[in-house]
């Protein structure tokens, strides 16, 4: 079985936790050890998110003010190196030598004509004084928006277009190796003027192209794995309660906020939409068990009813 499975953010650091090498590698090791077994008996892409660690390089940038700030697709390109390579090692500490691993730095094209890039949304980097982040837009062009009482930078979120290393992965698995790829939605770049590929500053969202990347290379499943332990209704509430099975036109019915399971069920209707396949959203530990039906919340075209459990 050829299985995508997408990492959330707290597979390389828990929330509250500080952004130490130390503590990503622990979080990677956990990882690693629930991964491992899929990749042993099945064709593995991993990919993952990266918010924290392009907020982190950004900081670091800021801070040596001797040469500009990288842009942003450069940041992607080298979180992907820096997190592919300890999702590598603790991965190869588990498996069997022989077995290959590989992270693809994976670039990923994006329309300039996407609407996203007329309304910027996603917030990046740090929070500042409503001054601060003033001054920084009237230095450095930034687009700032309100995030709670402070403010902070905003860039667009468009639609992935293209995976442009597409054929590198399929190669890579065809001959046995697990991947990583289109690490923090893939590293933003667009066709200029003169028919050259250039960066963008822009973040594509990790689960639309985690989706893209399952359809392009015929995965059998793509697993969301996130710190939820399935899609709930009434979340937060003495009422709330998981869907353990839906279609994806049943997941249609409900409205998913916008800032965090939304993206992760599009992403999985997408899927299933496409292929007729299925797609799971769970938890880490419980990718196991979701993959067999009996946790997480699985989206398939062939789901006849809602099944909702109680937690």
């Amino acid at each position: 079985m050829r299985i995508v499975v997408a990492l959330g953010g707290n597979a390389l650091l828990r929330r509250g936790q500080a952004l130490t090498a130390e503590n990503q590698r622990k979080n990677v090791r956990v990882a690693a050890e629930i991964l491992a077994p899929l990749a042993e008996d099945n064709e593995l892409v991993v990919t993952h998110g990266n918010g924290p660690q392009v907020g982190l390089l950004a900081l670091q940038e800021a801070a040596y003010t001797a040469v500009d700030e990288y842009p942003l697709d450069v940041l992607v390109g080298e979180t992907m190196g820096m997190i592919g390579y300890m999702i590598e090692q603790e991965m190869g500490n588990l498996l069997p030598f022989e077995k290959p691993l590989a992270t693809v730095l994976t670039m990923v094209e994006v329309d300039p004509a996407d609407p996203a890039f007329d309304d910027p949304t996603k917030f990046i980097g740090p929070v500042y004084s409503k001054e601060e982040a003033e001054q920084n837009a009237a230095d450095k062009g930034w687009t700032i928006k309100p995030d709670g009482d402070k403010w902070r930078r905003v860039v667009p979120s468009p639609a992935p277009k293209r995976i442009f290393q597409i054929g590198p992965i399929r190669w890579l698995l065809e001959k046995g190796s697990v991947v990583i790829a289109a690490g923090g939605g893939g590293i933003p770049t667009k066709y200029d003027q003169d028919g050259k590929l250039v960066g963008v500053e822009c973040v594509i969202d990790k689960d639309s192209c985690s989706s893209m990347l399952a359809r392009e290379i015929d995965a059998d499943v793509l697993v969301v794995a996130t710190d939820a332990e399935a899609v709930f209704l009434d979340w937060g509430t003495p009422e709330q309660r998981a869907i353990r099975r839906a279609s994806p036109d049943m997941m249609d019915a409900f409205d998913f906020p916008a800032g965090s399971m939304g993206p992760k069920v599009q992403a999985a209707q997408d899927f299933v939409r496409a292929t007729g396949k299925r797609a799971v959203i769970c938890s880490l530990k419980d990718i196991s068990s979701a993959l067999s039906g009996t946790a997480g919340t699985t989206i398939d075209q062939a789901a006849t009813e809602l099944v909702v459990v109680d937690r």
